[in-house]
């Protein structure tokens, strides 16, 4: 037994309408469904929601939930804003370059390019807040992402015994840590 995919994967949104726009005109995801209801099918509580669909491409479905009745939406305040996130694969780093083009042309502040090695990636937020990454692949993925595979038990083992940061991949960065040497 094992899971096929990722049906769909949801957020909270302040304005259903603004977010299906916004992820139309800046991403070019195409609106795919919306389902609304006055109580929550799951618990039956009294809710009235707003679930609109994305189509994130690939048969991937981005979905969002405005609920007006709740109280104005937040974030975890222990958690810092770059850790929640939701990355897209773009094709490669030509198209990255382009949606950041794009991005900025349309007023919304972009923070990248950023090397990984194995991608590269360009980071932003909507309009709800979400921090949204698009990633492309590095021409040399296939070689590093071997390498990653054969030290991820060691490094996640290490991890857990000290909760430091393994050396086994410190390549990946090489680049970007000796500028701050």
């Amino acid at each position: 037994m094992k899971i096929d995919r990722i049906h769909h994967v949801a957020y909270r949104c302040k304005d259903a309408k603004e977010t299906v726009e916004w992820y139309g005109k800046m991403l070019n995801m195409d609106f795919v469904l919306a389902i609304a209801e006055d109580h929550v099918p799951s618990t039956h509580e009294p809710a009235p929601y707003m679930h609109v669909f994305l189509d994130a491409g690939d048969g991937n479905i981005l979905a969002f939930f405005e609920l007006p009745t709740k109280p104005e939406m937040g974030r975890d305040p222990n958690t810092p804003p770059w850790v929640q996130h939701i990355a897209f694969k773009v094709k490669d780093r030509a198209q990255l370059l382009e949606f950041k083009e794009h991005l900025e042309k349309n007023g919304v502040e972009v923070l990248g390019v950023t090397d990984h090695s194995i991608f590269h990636s360009i980071y932003f937020f909507d309009p709800n807040g979400h921090r949204v990454e698009l990633a492309s692949p590095d021409p040399e993925e296939e070689a590093l992402l071997a390498r990653l595979d054969a030290v991820k038990w060691d490094m996640l083992e290490e991890w857990s015994r000290t909760k430091k940061a393994p050396r086994h991949a410190d390549w990946l960065h090489e680049k970007e840590l000796s500028g701050l040497r």
